[in-house]
C-alpha cells in the first residue's frame, strides 16, 4: 500500500513540480512529468528512510516528495541544457 500512495502522491506532486521549476528545458509532455514526480516521490522516501526519518513502511509526505520532484526536474533542466 506504501508505493501506491507513493505513486499518487508522485503524480500530484510532478504536475506541481513543472510550475515550480522555472525555464525553457523544464521536462515535455504530462507523462514525463509524472514520473519525474513520481521518481521524485520515491527519492524522498528512500533518502528519508535512509537519514532515518522514515520508519520502513512510511512515505514521503507531500513536501517531501515535492523537493525531491523539483531537484529532478533541476538535474533534467541542467542535462537538455547540456545537450541542446
Amino acid at each position: 500500500m506504501a508505493i501506491l500512495w507513493t505513486i499518487i502522491i508522485g503524480f500530484i506532486v510532478g504536475v506541481i513540480a513543472k510550475f515550480i521549476t522555472p525555464g525553457n528545458n523544464e521536462p515535455k509532455g504530462f507523462i514525463l512529468t509524472t514520473i519525474l514526480g513520481i521518481a521524485g516521490a520515491f527519492l524522498a522516501t528512500f533518502a528519508g528512510r535512509y537519514m532515518g526519518w522514515y520508519a520502513p513502511g512510511e512515505t514521503a509526505g507531500f513536501l517531501g516528495a515535492l523537493v525531491g520532484a523539483v531537484i529532478l526536474c533541476a538535474i533534467w533542466a541542467a542535462a537538455a541544457r547540456k545537450n541542446a
